[in-house]
Order: C-alpha cells, then structure tokens, then sequence
C-alpha cells in the first residue's frame, strides 16, 4: 500500500518511528514532510499530502502533529477525506470499522512510538464493516454533507 504521510515539527519524531515501521512492512511512503524540528506550519505538508490520497496517487495518509487535531481539520476540508484523530488502537479500529477513515492523524505529544505504532497496525489491518445498515447509512449522511459543501478536485483545478 502506498501512504502519504506528514508531520509538523512536533510530530517529526514520532513520523520517523511509523514511517520506518510502514517501509519494513512493505509499504511505499510518500513523505510531504517536514524533515526536522525547526517550527513550521502544519498545513504547508498535510495539505499537499492530503491532496495526494485525494487524488489516489497514495492509498490512506497518516500525519503527526502535536495532538492530532490540527492535521484533521485540514485534512477534513478536502474532497474525499476522512481524517479521524486517534490515540489509541481502539479508536483506531473504530476509525476504520465505522468511517472507512482514509486518513489517521496522531498527536506526537500525546502518545508514545509503542501505543501509535500498535494503533497503526490496528488501523492499517482493520477492514470496513460491510453490511451493517446503520454504519452503511451513517457513512452515507456524512458522504451527503460532503457532496452538498465541498467541490470536487476536478471542479476546482
């Protein structure tokens, strides 16, 4: 699988971690960036990452920042994102299960490289529930929300 990955200067540690682990399972990194600890903005790398899985030239995105958050507001503003915050692998698998999330963020701050290289594992193992109505129709309503207030990449390039 092919994942985008991004960080800030808060996550580059953490990012380092994961993207080593991804590669020795046999993952192909796109690394946005940033590549060291120097204070940057964290959309000058999650947005053209973001804009990558978006386009399919990679399969899911994981980014790091501090708490995670940062990275899914940005990434949550593109057309055929999901992005989901997680801190554990629970909510990992859950991100998966009921979203179908396409892009994980981490906060390197908040957890450490054993519980995110786990909660990585977790989401990159853990397949969609199929056939539940109520997941199915939930995807559905957030997918309504998207289709009526963000446009399209096509629409807008």
């Amino acid at each position: 699988m092919k994942i985008a990955m991004a960080n800030d200067h808060a996550g580059f540690e953490l990012k380092k971690e994961i993207k080593t682990w991804l590669e020795e399972q046999g993952h192909e990194v796109l690394d946005f960036g940033t590549d060291n600890t120097e204070s940057c903005d964290l959309s000058d790398f999650v947005y053209p990452a973001s804009l990558a899985v978006a386009k399919g030239e990679a399969d899911r995105g994981i980014f790091v920042d501090g708490v995670g958050y940062g990275s899914a507001l940005i990434a949550n503003r593109i057309y055929g994102i999901t992005a989901a915050v997680c801190q554990d692998p629970f909510c990992a698998k859950l991100a998966r299960q009921h979203t179908d999330s396409n892009v994980l963020c981490i906060g390197g701050k908040i957890i450490g490289s054993g519980i995110a290289l786990d909660l990585v594992d977790v989401w990159m193992h853990t397949d969609p529930l199929s056939g539940i109505e109520k997941y199915a129709r939930r995807v559905k309503k957030v997918e309504a929300i998207t289709e009526k207030h963000l446009k399209k990449l096509s629409e807008i390039e």
